[in-house]
């Protein structure tokens, strides 16, 4: 990458020569001006108005115009000369969150590089020192016949240079709101979440520009002596009256194109109304089956008290049996006794 622009880095005492390079490109197609009859070039040539006559780059230099429509010349030395400390030193003047950066002031963007081996000590004093604080540093400095305003922040082990707009140079948005009263309903915030979930995030990587694709499409296509490929027909769809309407389809839409379900997206009171009816239906079945359960209970109790007695009965038969046993052998025991004193005797 070439340098356009040479100067130092001013971090109080401390100097840091650098080089000032793009940091962006532009990939766009540019169109020449033709002659649509004959397909000749439209060019324009700069002509002194004086002497009427086409001139060369080498002798055409600046000058500023008065109110009177004098032209004062402003040579290169005379800018060069500039009674500013900016004109060739990017002065660091403070540090601040980089929040604090309206994203509107943001203009060019350009890389700083290392002005050889006695920089690289600074450089990197510098680029450690802002990641650390996790701030940005202000800085003014003069570029393009002007004394401009900057962020310096890091991006990967470069720093960078963002080029600001004065404050003054960024409009306020006065009347541009919506001047009517507008209530937005939480469903339709819920329904806007949702919109938003369902998109999620995405890596900036993946993006590109697909107009200047199919612009190249056509520009080959021309050059090969082929007809242009045709546009696709753009997908119609009628005017939008109900915004909640418009929300719903718009997040259905959404997870059909990431593959989901389609039909999770349902209208709040219709999901209200659906759940009360299986409560109701509910309590009618339990009130039904109150009577089948008392007879049951009441059987229970009834075979309980059958079982109760017939225990008893058979105990009460048990008892009778052992005490007649008992009177047998006692009667028995008795018998022997005597009949063994009469053969004593």
């Amino acid at each position: 990458m070439r340098s356009i622009w040479n100067g130092a880095i001013s971090f109080g005492l401390v100097s840091i020569p650098i080089k000032l390079v793009n940091a962006t490109e532009s990939h766009s197609i540019s169109f020449r001006q033709i002659h649509t009859e004959d397909g000749g070039r439209v060019r324009y040539r700069k002509v002194c108005e004086l002497e009427d006559r086409e001139i060369t780059q080498s002798e055409i230099g600046k000058g500023y115009e008065d109110a009177d429509g004098t032209i004062i010349p402003i040579t290169d030395e005379d800018l060069a000369h500039l009674p500013l400390p900016t004109a060739k030193t990017i002065e660091i003047v403070a540090f601040v969150p980089a929040d604090r950066i309206d994203p509107l002031q943001m203009d060019a963007a350009y890389y700083l590089q290392a002005g050889g081996a006695p920089a690289a000590k600074p450089y990197t004093l510098l680029r450690e020192a802002l990641k650390r604080s996790n701030k940005v540093a202000i800085a003014k400095f003069a570029l393009r016949g002007r004394e401009r305003l900057g962020m310096l922040r890091v991006v990967e082990d470069a720093i960078a240079l963002h080029g600001l707009l004065w404050p003054d140079e960024v409009r306020a948005p006065e009347g541009l709101a919506p001047d009517t009263k507008v209530t937005v309903s939480d469903k339709e915030l819920d329904l806007a979440d949702a919109l938003m979930d369902t998109l999620g995030e995405i890596d900036l990587d993946e993006l590109h520009d697909e107009y200047r694709e199919a612009l190249e499409e056509v520009v080959a296509a021309k050059a090969a002596g082929e007809a242009p490929p045709e546009a696709p027909e753009p997908a119609r769809s009628g005017k939008v009256l109900d915004l909640m309407a418009a929300l719903e389809k718009s997040v259905r839409e959404a997870k059909e194109s990431r593959g989901e379900e389609p039909g999770e997206v349902r209208q709040l009171p219709q999901r209200k109304s659906a759940r009360a009816a299986p409560k109701q239906t509910g309590g009618k079945k339990s009130t039904a089956k109150a009577t089948p359960a008392k007879k049951t209970a009441t059987a229970k109790k009834s075979t309980a008290k059958s079982t109760a007695k017939s225990t008893a009965r058979s105990s009460q038969g048990t008892k009778k049996a052992a005490s007649a046993k008992k009177t047998a052998g006692a009667k028995k025991t008795t018998a022997k006794k005597t009949t063994a004193r009469k053969r004593s005797a």
